[in-house]
C-alpha cells in the first residue's frame, strides 16, 4: 500500500482500510483491558480473603504455643517474623499500585477504575532509564531482593522445614533478565511492565501481593503442621503392651492389645485426678495395693484445647495376690478334726478374694467372715471339704481336702481340780468335787462328771452318780485312817452341750488321807 504512485481513489481506499484496522484494534484492546481489570479484581478479592485466613492461622498457632508449648513456641516465633516481613513488602507493593493508577479516577456508577481507559503506562515509565533502571526501578528490585533475603533468614533452620516455601519465593520473585519472544534478554521489570497498559501493571502487582500472601499462608500451615508432625513423630512413640488385666492364672487365656503411646513432656494437662502424678507428660502411678483379688484404677486427665476444657477419663484393673511372707507347711498325717467340738476352719484360694470363695462339707457353717468357717463333724472317720473360687473373669476353680475325724482324747480325773495324787484330811474329800480335764488339748471345752467309783483298800467299792461323794461314800470313808489312799476311778465324763455323748475313759485320781 505504501509503494508506487497511487490514484486519489486508491489513497482514499487505503485510508479507509487503515481506519478499519485501527477500529478493530481499538475494540480488541478494550476487551483485553477489561479482562485485565477483571483479573485484578479477582486477585484483590483473593488477597483480602487470604489476609483474614492468615490472621486466623496465626491466632491458632499462638494458642497452640500457649497451650502445648514445645516446638509450637519456636514455630510461632518464626511465623511472627514472616508476618512482619510479608506486611512490609505487601504494603510497599500497594504504594506501587497507587502510583500506577495515579490520574485514573474511580467511576461513580461502578465504583471501579476505568479499565478500558487505562491503556497507557506512563506512570510506569519512571521505573526505567534508557535500557536500564531508574532510581525507582532500582529501588523496586532492591525491595524484592530484601524480601527474599528476609524470608530466607527467617525460615532457615537446621531441620530445613521450610525449604519448599523458600524455593517457591525464590521462583516467584526471580528478578533475573528474561528472554523476550525474539530471544533477546530484557531486564526483569522491562519484560513485565515496560510499555504495558496501566491496568495490566496493576493486575501484575496484585498478583505479586497474592504470591506474598500465599507464601505467608504456606509458612503458617507448615508451622502448624510441622510442629504437630514433629511432636507426633514415631521417634516419640513407644509400643506398649496393654493386657486386659495384670495377673493371670495358669491355663487362663491372656488377652490384650499393643498400642502406640507417646510420652511428651510438653503435653501438660491442666489437672489430673488419679493415683499418681504427672512426670514428663505421663502419669506415674503410685498407690498401695488393695485387698486380695481384682482392683480398679481410674481417674481423669483434663486438657485445654482451643480455649475449651477436654476431659479424658481412664480406667484399668490389677489383681492382688497374697504376699509370700510365710511358707505353707502341713503335716500330711495331721489333717484332723475332732468330733464333739467346734473346729475353726480357714479357707482361701491364692489370687482370689475371700468373698469369692465358697466351701462346703457336712457340719461346715460360716463363721460370719469371708474365708472363716466352723466345723462340727458327725459320724464317720473322714470329712471332705470342697472349695470353689470365682476368678475375676467369672471362671470357676475348685479343690478339696479330706480330714480325719477323731474323738476327743480321754481326760484326767481331778479332786478339787487337782490331778494325780491329792493329799488332805478326810473332811476335804467329803466336800470335794470330782472333776476332769483335758491335758494339752487346744480347744476350750466344758466337762461334766456324771459318775464315778470310790475304792478304799479293804472296803467295798461304792458306785456314785454325780460328781460328789454320797452318804455311802462318807460311811466307808469314816473307817479309813491316816495314810490310806482313796481311789476315784471309772469316772464318767460328758462334754457340756454335747447331749449324752461320753468321752473315752477318764484316768483315775487318788486322794491320800493325812
Amino acid at each position: 500500500m505504501a509503494g508506487g504512485k497511487l490514484t486519489p481513489r486508491q489513497k482514499m481506499v487505503n485510508l479507509m482500510y487503515l481506519v478499519f484496522i485501527a477500529m478493530l484494534a481499538m475494540n480488541m484492546s478494550k476487551e483485553v483491558l477489561s479482562a485485565f481489570g477483571l483479573m485484578n479484581e479477582k486477585f484483590e478479592s483473593a488477597n483480602k480473603s487470604s489476609i483474614e485466613t492468615n490472621a486466623g492461622l496465626l491466632t491458632t498457632l499462638d494458642q497452640k504455643a500457649a497451650e502445648a508449648k514445645g516446638e509450637f513456641i519456636d514455630a510461632a516465633a518464626t511465623a511472627h517474623k514472616v508476618e512482619t516481613i510479608s506486611k512490609d513488602f505487601y504494603a510497599y507493593i500497594e504504594t506501587l499500585k497507587k502510583d500506577v493508577v495515579k490520574g485514573f479516577d474511580v467511576e461513580k456508577e461502578t465504583g471501579k477504575l476505568p479499565y478500558e481507559a487505562m491503556d497507557k503506562g506512563d506512570n510506569v515509565d519512571s521505573w526505567f532509564k534508557g535500557e536500564g533502571y531508574s532510581a525507582k526501578g532500582t529501588e523496586i528490585i532492591s525491595k524484592i531482593e530484601k524480601y527474599k533475603a528476609d524470608m530466607k533468614a527467617a525460615l532457615s533452620d537446621k531441620k530445613n522445614k521450610y525449604a519448599t516455601v523458600i524455593a517457591e519465593v525464590e521462583k516467584k520473585f526471580d528478578v533475573s533478565d528474561v528472554k523476550n519472544k525474539d530471544g533477546v534478554k530484557d531486564k526483569y521489570l522491562s519484560y513485565h511492565f515496560k510499555g504495558f497498559p496501566a491496568v495490566a501493571s496493576v493486575a501484575k502487582l496484585s498478583a505479586w501481593q497474592n504470591d506474598v500472601q500465599k507464601a505467608e499462608s504456606d509458612v503458617y500451615s507448615a508451622a502448624l503442621g510441622k510442629a504437630a508432625v514433629a511432636a507426633a513423630s514415631y521417634s516419640n512413640y513407644q509400643a506398649i503392651v496393654v493386657l486386659d488385666k495384670n495377673a493371670y492364672f495358669q491355663g487362663e487365656k491372656v488377652t490384650g492389645k499393643v498400642v502406640l503411646g507417646r510420652y511428651d513432656e510438653n503435653t501438660t494437662p491442666t489437672s489430673f485426678q488419679g493415683p499418681g502424678q504427672i512426670v514428663n507428660g505421663q502419669a506415674v502411678i503410685s498407690l498401695t495395693a488393695g485387698g486380695i483379688g481384682e482392683q480398679n484404677i481410674n481417674g481423669q486427665f483434663t486438657f485445654l484445647e482451643d480455649g475449651k476444657t477436654i476431659p479424658l477419663k481412664f480406667k484399668g484393673t490389677y489383681v492382688v495376690v497374697p504376699k509370700p511372707n510365710s511358707a505353707t507347711i502341713s503335716a500330711d498325717k495331721m489333717n484332723v478334726v475332732y468330733r464333739g467340738v467346734v473346729n475353726p476352719i480357714s479357707v482361701s484360694f491364692a489370687g482370689v478374694a475371700d468373698n469369692k470363695v465358697v466351701a462346703s462339707a457336712p457340719g461346715l457353717v460360716s463363721a460370719g467372715k469371708p474365708g472363716k468357717y466352723n466345723m462340727s463333724p458327725g459320724s464317720g472317720n473322714e470329712a471332705t471339704i470342697s472349695v470353689t473360687g470365682t476368678l475375676p473373669n467369672g471362671d470357676k476353680v475348685s479343690d478339696k481336702k479330706t480330714f480325719r475325724i477323731k474323738g476327743i482324747p480321754g481326760p484326767t480325773g481331778t479332786i478339787r481340780g487337782e490331778p494325780g495324787v491329792v493329799k488332805g484330811p478326810k473332811s476335804n474329800l467329803e466336800v470335794a468335787t470330782i472333776g476332769a480335764k483335758l491335758n494339752d488339748f487346744d480347744f476350750e471345752v466344758g466337762l461334766d462328771v456324771v459318775g464315778f467309783n470310790m475304792k478304799i483298800a479293804g472296803q467295798p467299792t461304792v458306785v456314785v452318780t454325780g460328781n460328789k461323794l454320797n452318804a455311802q461314800c462318807k460311811q466307808v470313808l469314816s473307817r479309813a485312817g491316816k495314810g490310806d489312799q482313796v481311789t476315784i476311778s471309772e469316772i464318767k465324763t460328758k462334754l457340756v452341750g454335747a447331749g449324752s455323748y461320753l468321752l473315752p475313759r477318764t484316768a483315775p485320781v487318788i486322794f491320800e488321807i493325812q
